[in-house]
Order: C-alpha cells, then sequence, then structure tokens
C-alpha cells in the first residue's frame, strides 16, 4: 500500500510545490523577526512560514505519508512513509542575507531516502533526486567529481556551532583535512554543501552532528551522483537520529574518515 503510495507521487508536483516557497523565502521583513532556539540556533517567521505552508502542501497531495520538520523537533514516525523537511536550511545566512540558504525535503520510505530535493532560490538552482533513477540540477543529471585523492579537490566542513565546546576537536580534524586538500570551504548550509558535493563542485563535506532534516535530501542526492555517504565511523546515517556526517565523491572516502 505504501509503495504503492510513494510510486504514483509525482516528482514534479513536489518540485513545484518547493519552488512556490521562493516568495516566502525572500520575504526580508519576515527574516528580520528571529527567536532564539539555543546557542547560535535560530528560528525566523520565514522558517515557520515555509513549514506551515509545505506542511499543508504535502498533506493535500498525499494524506497518507507523515510529516517530520525542524520546527516541530524529532518525534517518533509510525508509518512506513515520512517526510523529512528542513523549511531553511541555513537560517543564521537567511537572516543576514548571505543567500545561501535552502528548502530541503526528503521522503522516507522504511527507513531509506526515496526522494530528495534542495531548492536554493536565490542562486535558482533545484537539487533533485528519485531512487535508481540518478541526480539532477534544474532537470540536467550532475555527478560527484572523479578526483581519486584528497590533494586534488575542495572539502567542506560544518562547525557545529551550536556545541563551541566540541571547537577544538573539530577544528583540529579542519587542519588535519586542510593539510591534505586543495583548500577549505564553509558555506553555512550542510544541505547545500551536500548537493555541491554531488554536482561535483567539491570532493567531499563533513561535520560532527547533524539531525536527519540537514542531510535526508542530500544524503540521496549525493548517493545518486555517484558518491558515498556515512558517518564518522563509515556507518550508513539514521534517518531516525541525528548523528555525524561525511559525503564524499566515494573515490576519497577512506581517505577523508582516516582523518577524522
Amino acid at each position: 500500500m505504501n509503495q504503492q503510495l510513494y510510486s504514483k507521487l509525482d516528482i514534479q508536483q513536489v518540485i513545484g510545490l518547493v519552488k512556490s516557497t521562493r516568495e516566502l523565502i525572500e520575504n526580508r521583513e519576515m527574516a528580520g523577526h528571529v527567536k532564539e532556539k539555543g546557542r547560535a540556533d535560530y528560528v525566523t517567521q520565514v522558517d515557520i512560514a515555509v513549514q506551515d505552508y509545505l506542511k499543508k502542501e504535502l498533506y493535500s497531495l498525499a494524506p497518507d505519508i507523515q510529516f517530520l520538520g525542524e520546527e516541530t523537533g524529532m518525534q517518533e514516525m509510525t508509518g512506513d512513509l515520512c517526510w523529512i523537511l528542513d523549511p531553511v536550511d541555513g537560517t543564521t545566512n537567511l537572516i543576514h542575507d548571505y543567500r545561501h540558504s535552502a528548502v530541503s525535503l526528503g521522503l522516507c520510505c522504511q527507513g531509506e531516502i526515496v526522494m530528495g530535493i534542495i531548492y536554493n532560490p536565490w542562486h535558482e538552482e533545484l537539487f533533485s533526486a528519485e531512487k535508481g533513477k540518478g541526480s539532477f540540477l534544474n532537470g540536467q543529471p550532475i555527478h560527484v567529481s572523479e578526483s581519486k585523492t584528497l590533494s586534488e579537490t575542495i572539502i567542506a566542513l560544518g562547525t557545529y556551532a551550536y556545541r563551541r565546546e566540541l571547537a577544538d576537536a573539530n577544528f583540529a580534524r579542519l587542519r588535519r583535512v586542510y593539510d591534505q586538500c586543495q583548500d577549505i570551504r564553509r558555506i553555512g548550509s550542510a544541505a547545500l554543501e551536500l548537493a555541491y558535493t554531488a554536482c561535483g563542485r567539491q570532493g567531499g563535506f563533513f561535520e560532527p552532528y547533524l539531525n536527519p532534516w540537514d542531510y535526508a535530501a542530500g544524503l540521496l542526492l549525493v548517493q545518486e551522483a555517484g558518491g558515498k555517504v556515512s558517518d564518522f565511523d563509515g556507518n550508513p546515517p539514521s534517518t531516525g537520529k541525528g548523528g555525524s556526517i561525511v559525503a564524499t565523491n566515494g573515490k576519497i572516502h577512506e581517505e577523508l574518515l582516516e582523518l577524522l
């Protein structure tokens, strides 16, 4: 029943819904209404408006699919199918009008991500993937980089800014990776870092802790583009709880893991 329901979903319809959030995301007045959830962890009216809108529209599209959104927090899902949404990945960027934020929407079927969409309205870039069907940027196929070693590519990282007490360990990892790769990048949106890894702009990305809504869509994008995603121990990431994330083109995965 649930598998049949998923197979009837048209990804283009879902893409249309995600792209229709553009006006909400670019509303600077709403972005200026900020509430601090924790250290370096914020929510704006944009986050809430996008989540409320997509939750309603996705329910209208497929009322039997459960919904998990960042602004409602982690909760146990009892069904086989569940949307996993980060309404604005990169909220701090949004607050500062940095223009590197994205809507990140994944569809989970029995613990496995089967659809992923990441949308950056400022660059008008829509990344999408379906299980077994490849990854795409604005409808064109994308693939991970061909780099065979860290020395041939750039690597992105997340600083896990909510836990400053872990900074020494994280920046020690950064230094080890920096010494072996061409250079380091950080744009402040894990979803976009995963999308950029999927399309070959960088060889990999790592962060010591992310929640499922941060990486659900990007996880599938990287895998369908030919890459690999794991935690720091090399295990598959969980869709039910957060943890560390390493995403690469696959060729440099073990080399990067050894440094982490």
